[in-house]
């Protein structure tokens, strides 16, 4: 019998990882990651982190697995040669590309926006190589104002979305996200959604806890509320447990039969 879970795509941090557990992804979703992937599955981190960053992160949790693919920015796909994590040329380009070509078209208007948040809130704003506009609020509920003064910003430029997980936001192209990186690696991998298992904690995460790119949806406990109404709605499953181990109860879940 084939599996019923053939793409496991995971968020990073809160998801899979916490910071001050120890260890801070747990043996027993690390065991049933690698039982999955030794009988053919794929498994891709699907993160906000950049490279050096999640790298970093994924040796202090010295697991004895490593993912097949990853998603790196909520955006750029990157694939296990071997060797090393290659960049998917083709898709990767088409990315840089067409954020280039929006922030551009952005970056002019950028600094009245800069001058709201600094004039109203303790916050930091910067630019960073992936988008001209980054926040980290000083919590969430300056968080949200700025949240919706930024979506306002966006009526403005049909391509532009904000990228959000708690305190931190940032610009990108609404045509890249998790859930369109799960949909390419699902087209490359020729697979279908039903075979799909997606698992995220916050707001980030759901454009890929959607049906429409997986069948198996799963958010941890500590998953905020909005994502677990998002994630129950579909059928999806919400754990009892924090993390990596809402994650490890989610896929075994899923992969009973029904």
């Amino acid at each position: 019998m084939s599996l019923p879970i053939q793409l496991i795509s995971t968020d990073f941090d809160g998801t899979i990882f916490a910071e001050f557990e120890n260890p801070p992804i747990p043996p027993r979703l690390v065991a049933l990651i690698g039982d999955l992937q030794a009988r053919g599955a794929k498994w891709v981190i699907n993160t906000g982190r950049d490279m050096s960053s999640l790298m970093e992160a994924l040796a202090r949790s010295k697991i004895s697995i490593q993912p097949d693919y990853l998603v790196l920015v909520e955006r750029e796909i990157y694939q296990h040669d071997g060797v090393r994590y290659a960049p998917l040329i083709e898709w990767n380009t088409t990315c840089d590309r067409d954020h280039a070509e929006l922030f551009k078209r952005v970056q002019p208007e950028v600094g009245r926006l800069t001058d709201w948040v600094n004039a109203n809130f303790r916050a930091t704003v910067y630019a960073d190589p992936y988008s001209p506009f980054c926040l980290i609020a000083g919590n969430n509920g300056e968080a949200d104002l700025i949240h919706a003064r930024l979506d306002e910003f966006c009526l403005r430029f049909p391509e532009l979305t904000v990228v959000r997980n708690d305190v931190y936001a940032r610009f990108s192209h609404v045509t890249y996200n998790k859930g369109t990186a799960l949909a390419e690696l699902t087209r490359r991998l020729r697979l279908t959604r039903k075979q799909v298992f997606a698992a995220g904690d916050h707001l980030n995460d759901l454009p890929m806890l959607k049906l429409e790119f997986a069948r198996c949806l799963v958010t941890p406990a500590n998953g905020i509320e909005s994502v677990k109404t998002v994630v129950r709605q579909q059928q999806g499953f919400i754990s009892q447990f924090p993390n990596g181990a809402g994650v490890a109860e989610g896929l075994e879940f899923h992969l009973r039969p029904r």
